[in-house]
């Protein structure tokens, strides 16, 4: 889960797995996987790095690794 500030200064919690993409607007828009936008003052840099330490957190790039080695 990231934490993230709505243009209206309000935070909310996203849960970063539903990150389809991230756009510049040049607001950034957060698109889900069920196509739902979220216009927040964060960057796309600084989401990034939200969604990249997440991902860490979670060891999912280490999961993802696993899963690839295994396949091989």
């Amino acid at each position: 889960m990231i934490k993230v500030t709505k243009l209206n200064k309000e935070t909310f919690i996203l849960n970063a797995l539903f990150i389809e993409r991230i756009e510049a607007t040049p607001d950034s828009v957060i698109t889900l996987t069920n196509d739902k936008k979220f216009i927040v003052r964060e960057s796309i840099e600084e989401i990034n790095s939200l969604v990249t330490e997440f991902y860490q957190k979670i060891n999912l790039f280490q999961v993802m690794k696993e899963v690839n080695n295994h396949d091989e």
